[in-house]
């Protein structure tokens, strides 16, 4: 079954980050993606923009409205995410336990739907 980890964390706190620090975080999350390919378990992943690069999108009455930046205000923004295999909820939270951001931020682990058949 396929599952999504989708990472949060605080864009301010990771701006502020040093050099040294961010080559670290970086360098833990080579190690992971690296360790998930070789398991076979990684489908896809990405590191996302800042929440401040986002447009949100709505259709009213048949206009489209556009906002800059995210939808909702909150602590801790989207920041990246990783689509896996794994053999059940349990296997796929062994493996976002181990994702870096963790350990700052939190990852949550949804089963990704089965699009109906053609």
């Amino acid at each position: 079954m396929k599952y999504i980890l989708l990472i949060y964390s605080s864009d301010q706190a990771w701006a502020a980050q040093t050099p040294a620090q961010l080559q670290s975080v970086m360098g833990r999350y080579k190690e992971f993606t690296e360790s998930v390919r070789a398991s076979g378990h990684m489908v896809g992943g990405d590191k996302l923009e800042p929440a401040s690069t986002a447009t949100t999108v709505r259709v009213r009455d048949g206009k489209t409205l556009t906002t800059d930046g995210p939808f909702a205000e909150t602590k801790e923004q989207l920041g990246g995410f990783y689509l896996i295999e794994a053999k059940d909820l349990d296997e796929a939270i062994g493996i976002a336990a181990r994702v870096p951001g963790a350990s700052y931020g939190s990852v949550e682990v949804r089963p990704v739907s089965a699009m109906p058949p053609r």
